[in-house]
This record gives C-alpha cells, sequence and structure tokens, in this order.
C-alpha cells in the first residue's frame, strides 16, 4: 500500500473526533491506552512460547476459572493502561471480583468494561485469542462513583472494540458511527486501517455452537442445529460448522463472511455461559453496527440490564436473517425442519 493511503488508528481516530458525542479527545486519550495496552499484550502473545508465561498462573478468576499466566499478565497490562489514561474512574475486568476505582480519577466520566484474553483454554495450542473492550459514559454526577454507575444496558455504550491476535493483529472497533478494523503493522508498529465500514452479509454459510452440548439445548436450538444441516439447495444448506471455542474468533470470521454465532442456555447453565458486560454487549454493539443482530433469544441483547457485574447471558448473534431463523424455531420447536 503507498504511504498516501496508509490511515493509521490514530489519525483516524482525530479525524472522527468531532463527530463524537463527546469531541474534547478524552474518548482519543482513551484509544490511545487501549492502543498502547494492546501492543504490549500482542508482543507478549508472540513470545509466549519463548518464555515462561504459558500454562496455569496457580489461581482462579471470580468465575471459578483457571487462570492462565498471560490471562493475569494481560489483565494488569490494561488495568494500568486505563489506569493512567486520564480519563477513566473505574475499570472492571472479567478477572477481578470487583471494580477498580482509579485513585486520584475518581470524577471522571468514563467506564472501562474488559475480557483482558478472551479464549484463553487455547492459549497453550497456539489458537487464536484476544481482547475485549467496551467503553461507557458515567450516568451520575456524584462525587464517588458507584458500583451501579457500572451496571448500564449495553445500548448505552459509547464505544466497544475487541482485538484479535491471530495469523495479523487486529482491532475492530465502533463508536455508533460504523464499524472499522485495523491490523498492526509490525514494521512500525502501528495499527492501519484495513477494513474500513464493515457490513456484515445479511446470511452466511456457517453456524458456531458447541454441539457437544447438543443433549442439554432447549428443542428450539436443536431444531435450528437439524435445521442447519439439512440438504436445501433453495437455501445453500447444509451450512458449515465452525467453532473454535474463542468467542473472539468466531465471531471475528463470522462478522467478515457472515454466520451465526450460538451460546444458548443449557441444563449446567441454565443463564448462558458468555459474560453480559465483558463479551456480549461489546459484540453485540459491533454487529449491530455492522448491519447484524444479537439476542438472548428472548430479547435485544443491548436492551438486557445488568444485576451483576459478571452477570452471564445466553447470546446468538451474527448474520440478521440467520439469527431470526434461529429465533423463531427457538421459540416455536414446533416448526418442521423442513420449513
Amino acid at each position: 500500500m503507498p504511504f498516501a493511503e496508509i490511515i493509521t488508528l490514530e489519525q483516524f481516530i482525530v479525524d472522527q473526533q468531532s463527530l463524537y458525542k463527546d469531541a474534547d479527545g478524552s474518548l482519543s486519550r482513551i484509544f490511545r491506552s487501549i492502543e498502547l495496552a494492546t501492543k504490549i499484550v500482542n508482543r507478549d502473545v508472540r513470545k509466549a512460547g519463548l518464555v515462561d508465561i504459558l500454562g496455569n498462573h496457580g489461581g482462579t478468576n471470580t468465575h471459578g476459572e483457571e487462570q492462565k499466566k498471560l490471562d493475569v499478565i494481560a489483565n494488569d497490562i490494561f488495568i494500568a493502561a486505563l489506569s493512567k489514561s486520564g480519563e477513566v474512574s473505574v475499570v472492571i475486568s472479567e478477572e477481578n471480583d470487583d471494580p477498580i476505582f482509579v485513585e486520584g480519577a475518581e470524577e471522571e466520566k468514563y467506564i472501562v468494561a474488559i475480557d483482558p484474553l478472551d479464549g484463553s483454554s487455547n492459549i497453550d495450542v497456539n489458537a487464536s485469542i484476544g481482547t475485549i473492550f467496551s467503553i461507557y459514559r458515567r450516568p451520575s454526577n456524584s462525587k464517588m462513583v458507584t458500583v451501579e454507575d457500572c451496571l448500564q444496558k449495553g445500548k448505552h455504550q459509547v464505544a466497544a472494540g475487541y482485538v484479535i491476535y491471530g495469523s495479523s493483529t487486529m482491532l475492530v472497533y465502533t463508536t455508533g458511527l460504523g464499524v472499522n478494523g485495523f491490523t498492526l503493522d509490525d514494521s512500525i508498529q502501528e495499527f492501519c486501517l484495513s477494513h474500513p465500514n464493515i457490513q456484515t452479509p445479511t446470511t452466511g454459510k456457517v453456524f458456531s455452537i458447541n454441539e457437544g452440548n447438543y443433549a442439554d439445548f432447549p428443542d428450539g436450538v436443536k431444531a435450528y442445529i437439524d435445521y442447519c444441516k439439512e440438504k436445501d439447495a433453495s437455501t445453500n444448506r447444509p451450512y458449515g460448522a465452525r467453532y473454535i471455542g474463542s468467542l473472539i474468533a468466531d465471531f471475528h470470521r463470522n462478522l467478515l463472511k457472515g454466520g451465526i454465532f450460538m451460546y444458548p442456555p443449557t441444563e449446567k447453565t441454565p443463564k448462558g455461559k458468555l459474560r453480559l458486560m465483558y463479551e456480549c454487549n461489546p459484540m453485540a454493539f459491533i454487529v449491530e453496527q455492522a448491519g447484524g443482530m444479537a439476542s438472548t433469544g428472548v430479547e435485544r441483547i443491548l436492551d438486557v440490564k445488568p444485576t451483576d457485574l459478571h452477570q452471564r447471558a445466553p447470546i446468538f448473534i451474527g448474520s440478521t436473517e440467520m439469527v431470526e431463523k434461529a429465533l423463531e424455531m427457538l421459540n416455536h420447536p414446533e416448526i418442521a425442519v423442513t420449513n
């Protein structure tokens, strides 16, 4: 790409700044902190097989899941970077039981929710992992920010994004003005605009779900899976089954190519498994801005009022036509597969 055509993440954000609801530069400073933390984590991911940062840390996070060493490293990096941005009053992380109230920044107006390393079970096998973030504006003018200030519906996000550490490192984000993707150029250590104005296809040829839990799925989900696997030339079925075990990797592929990702309720996890604030809300904001759809199976993801920082939720997300069909069958499992 000729140099004149290169647009870096920082340039793009500055150019878009005047379109934000809050154009004083504070959101740009938060993004710069996220970008810096991302580059550091990317460096550690790339050298993970060469130094002692693989394997279990020996502890568990707030969800009772084993923390990997790189999980802990990424968490520390993002909390430190966001705390030093000068714009964030609270950081809530999937890895911490309680919010991190930033000392000296109690009156700052932004709250950041973050999953520092999504798909951490894939770390030791060199599969794609990533970071998911979400930015909210404080709803109150109270002197002291509270936990209640953090419990906002997803529709109140001012920005959301994710970074995928794969064959290349990409940062994808939205501020409610469409979705844009940036690829890290290792030679200049800059994220460069590579996927402008991402629009997800209205339908696709891929469904992503852990079929190992098939026996525990609701009847409507079973019916939809059977529908996806049935031969029908008029609808280009059967669809391909693709499931990596990392939300960020499955979502990213489906966002670009079209498809549906599902993590429905099961007998073991009746409220779903993915976290509403760290995973479902940011991905729902992104997919809607790209023309897609996200639902719990009962309501729009972005309309769910959280009651707990680490609340879980079922999710059906991706191409609109595929999500609508899944919801139709979820709520009417008696529908014949041939319909």
